[in-house]
């Protein structure tokens, strides 16, 4: 008996060593995955905001700043990667740029501009309406901007300059044949005028803007209750000979897109010079095109313009209050778009889709949305403040 309980004692202080031994490396083992923790975060968060894997010394700083509390420092050291410009940012802006909206569109001064605002800090409410482009800079062995050609930034995009460094702002008006009050931020670039000024009725531009910046495509945005006093005469009233479909469907989205439209009455891309044309005072012809289409449809006479959406169910888009909410021209349309709460919701948006690798599907990523919106328009429409703010909330655990 005796010998069987020295046996026993000594079987249960073995197992008491273990489970102290067990133990104590699971204590090692926790704090040693919270370590982990802060620096996977940071990994994840220069993967997601530069694309690439950042160095040992980037990474370092990153997690001692997670650490420290100061997550959204350690998103700014990745933005600072030169990678956030030459590849996030080239694709993120990239499919606004045509109508197929591919990534896979050539660098161009569209791109390059909003680029270049985003670097700067410049506010990104002025994206629609700034005398603004990016070019690269003057040291570089490129053939110079041209109104007519894309080759200065196919050249860029060939020598795989750097981005973050060789592009430099300047005035639309200083280096193309369009006035200062007729640029219209990135709307007037030759790659806007291109895909959007080309051909047709101009109503394009308006249709790409809405939806490449304001997340709306014309379909989710009609009203048939605004006034169809300014839809013009190439809108059939009775599209295969019945009236029905014009009053239940076509004039939702004139009604508010034609006197909008009219803002770039002056505007066109002429294919045979390879550049954007303004034509001060004098409507563009194809805005009489098919005008016998409804011949008593409206006539455009100038490039005024009105928001017809500030009224009905469009109202919630969140226009500004204190403009006025009409105009002339295209830039105090752009004025009018980027300063709506829709538009500064947009581009939280598309900086979680771009950085999160999905949509804002649940109620706490909407909450999040509203919040980094909040954000964007107290920190003076800082995208950087967007990117910075997305990429810490999916850091994941």
């Amino acid at each position: 008996m005796c010998f069987q309980t020295d046996l026993g004692a000594e079987f249960f202080r073995s197992l008491g060593r273990a489970v102290a031994v067990l133990g104590l490396a699971s204590v090692f083992a926790t704090h040693a995955l919270a370590g982990d923790q802060e620096r996977r975060q940071a990994k994840r968060m220069h993967d997601r905001l530069a694309g690439i894997p950042p160095s040992e010394t980037v990474l370092d700083a990153m997690e001692t700043a997670i650490v420290a509390g100061n997550a959204i420092s350690a998103a700014m050291m990745a933005i600072d990667d030169s990678a956030f410009y030459n590849v996030t940012l080239k694709n993120f802006a990239t499919p606004w740029t045509n109508r197929e909206q591919t990534v896979f569109a050539p660098l161009n001064d569209y791109t390059a501009t909003v680029i270049g605002m985003i670097r700067d800090d410049v506010p990104f409410n002025t994206l629609l309406s700034a005398d603004l482009v990016y070019i690269g800079a003057s040291s570089l062995s490129i053939p110079a901007y041209s109104m007519t050609d894309n080759t200065h930034y196919a050249a860029m995009e060939d020598q795989g300059i750097d981005l973050k460094t060789n592009l430099v702002p300047i005035a639309q008006s200083e280096i193309t044949s369009l006035p200062a009050a007729a640029t219209a931020g990135v709307m007037t670039t030759r790659a806007g005028a291109e895909a959007f000024f080309v051909a047709g009725t101009n109503r394009a531009m308006f249709r790409f803007t809405l939806l490449n910046h304001m997340c709306n495509d014309l379909e989710q945005v009609k009203d048939n209750s605004r006034s169809p006093d300014r839809i013009r005469q190439d809108v059939s009233r009775s599209p295969g000979g019945d009236s029905r479909i014009f009053l239940n469907s076509c004039v939702g989205c004139h009604s508010g897109m034609d006197p909008m439209a009219q803002a770039f009455a002056y505007y066109n891309f002429n294919e045979a010079t390879g550049s954007i044309e303004y034509t001060p005072g004098i409507v563009q012809p194809k805005y009489f095109i098919n005008a016998d289409t409804f011949k008593y449809g409206f006539i455009t006479p100038d490039d005024s313009w009105d928001n017809y959406w500030r009224s009905g169910q469009n109202s919630l888009l969140g226009w500004d209050t204190v403009l006025p909410g009409s105009g002339n021209g295209a830039k105090s349309l752009g004025n009018e778009l980027a300063n709506s709460d829709v538009f500064a919701s947009c581009q939280v948006e598309k900086v979680f889709r771009a950085v999160c690798l999905r949509e804002p599907g649940n109620s706490a990523d909407r909450n999040e949305v509203a919040t980094i919106t909040a954000d964007f328009k107290a920190s003076n429409y800082n995208m950087k403040t967007v990117f910075a703010e997305t990429a810490v909330y999916c850091k994941g655990d």
